[in-house]
């Protein structure tokens, strides 16, 4: 499997939507740099980011929204909050 900067932000996405754990999302990422193939085109900045997120798990280091933000930024995307009443989405 070739690792690209879509696929880790779509599993940060995944993250932030809650629909996996930071565990989930911890070993997602030590899998994907023991296991797969880094997309040549953003290279290094998709190995900085997997290593940061497989020790998100790790106190000292974390994951906070500032880090994700970044993160997206970094991958090559914005990020847009959208505020949705509970109940309607």
């Amino acid at each position: 499997m070739k690792v690209s900067k879509k696929m880790v932000a779509d599993m940060l996405m995944q993250y932030l939507d809650r629909k996996i754990t930071l565990s989930d999302l911890v070993d997602w990422a030590e899998d994907m740099i023991r296991e797969a193939d880094l997309d040549p085109e953003g290279f290094e900045v998709i190995r900085d980011i997997l290593a940061h997120m497989g020790l998100a798990d790790v106190r000292e280091f974390g994951l906070a929204w500032d880090d994700c933000y970044d993160y997206m930024h970094r991958l090559g995307y914005d990020v847009k909050i959208e505020l949705m009443e509970m109940g309607q989405g």
